[in-house]
């Protein structure tokens, strides 16, 4: 009994010490974190509402980490190149992706072949923002109302041409919603990201748009919006209806945004980042910003597991309503 004692007594200090060692890794590794400047992949062509967000975001995070966050576009396939390539990435925190409506919950009902499981390949860090989308035509267009855009798309069917950044887009989901919900009949032009159909809007290749990243074109005088795709009308544009107030119900329509991680990513980094996204929301300039493009930026803080869940709820809600646009599966 004595030699047992004794052989426990010899043995602690070298026990403790193995236990330390194993443990200070994560313990350095989460307290250093971040050591070095993070890439934020936005899936998408520069120019768009998911640029302009993670251009601002990447502002926000970099003065809340004290780490450069800086962007990378990579577009095409509706996001999903962009996307897939991302899941690839070293799940260490220090490659993060701006999640979409398009890319992450109506793209699994659009594409046989995504490149990336929308419910598995992700970790959820943390909600950002929703944007309304605004029904756009031209300046100089001959259409002053949703009244007249309407009425004479019913009159000449698939006459009038509309952009989208892909299909499934939010544009594009947008407007085949109205199409179902008021029986008119337009041309779809899709492209590798709003931006580029955003310019073309201006040129008037494109009669017009249901978008929710040209707003600065709006308040600039270069486009006209015509409603709003939201229950009530928003701040930035106060003296545009939303479609029921120009007669047409149930025409409630946005995109949302926000940032995840590849799957594996540790609990603790994924904890730190989430702070960091809540953090740089709650510093006015970045609000601003942010509401300056018409977003509605998230209230209080929220936690990756409250993303997770939404994002899932979002993948269900997203195979109705790309049924109901008639687009199918690629």
């Amino acid at each position: 009994m004595k030699t047992s004692n004794k052989l426990r007594q010899l043995c602690a200090p070298a026990l403790a010490g193995a236990l330390l060692s194993v443990a200070t890794p994560a313990t350095v590794y989460a307290e250093a974190f971040p050591e070095h400047a993070i890439k934020l992949v936005v899936p998408w062509s520069p120019g768009g509402a998911t640029d302009v967000l993670g251009r601002i975001l990447a502002k926000g995070l970099t003065a809340q980490l004290k780490q450069t966050v800086v962007v990378e576009n990579k577009a095409g396939a509706g996001g999903n190149i962009g996307t897939s390539a991302f899941v690839r990435e070293k799940a260490d925190g220090y490659s993060l992706l701006v999640a979409t409506s398009s890319t992450n919950a109506a793209n699994p009902h659009l594409y046989k072949r995504l490149g990336f499981d929308a419910q598995k390949d992700f970790a959820p860090v943390a909600f950002v923002a929703n944007i309304p989308n605004v029904l756009e035509v031209p300046k100089g267009s001959r259409f002053t109302s949703v009244g007249d855009l309407l009425a004479f798309a019913k009159e000449n069917p698939g006459q009038l041409n509309y952009g989208s950044a892909g299909v499934g887009s939010s544009q594009h989901l947008a407007t085949s919603l109205l199409q179902h919900t008021t029986g008119a009949s337009f041309t779809h032009i899709p492209y590798k990201g709003s931006g580029p159909a955003v310019s073309d809007l201006l040129g008037k290749q494109l009669d017009f748009m249901i978008d929710t990243g040209s707003m600065a074109q709006v308040k600039g005088g270069n486009l006209n919006a015509l409603a709003v795709a939201s229950k009530k009308r928003i701040p930035f544009l106060p003296d545009v209806p939303t479609f029921e107030e120009a007669g047409i119900k149930d025409m409630v329509a946005s995109a949302w945004y926000g940032i995840v991680a590849p799957t594996g990513t540790p609990a603790d980094v994924v904890d730190t980042l989430n702070k960091a996204v809540n953090n740089a929301l709650k510093d006015p300039q970045i609000r601003a910003q942010l509401e300056g493009m018409g977003a509605q930026v998230v209230e209080g803080d929220n936690t990756s597991a409250e993303f997770g869940a939404f994002i899932q709820s979002e993948i269900t809600r997203y195979a109705e309503l790309v049924k109901m646009s008639g687009a199918k599966p690629e």
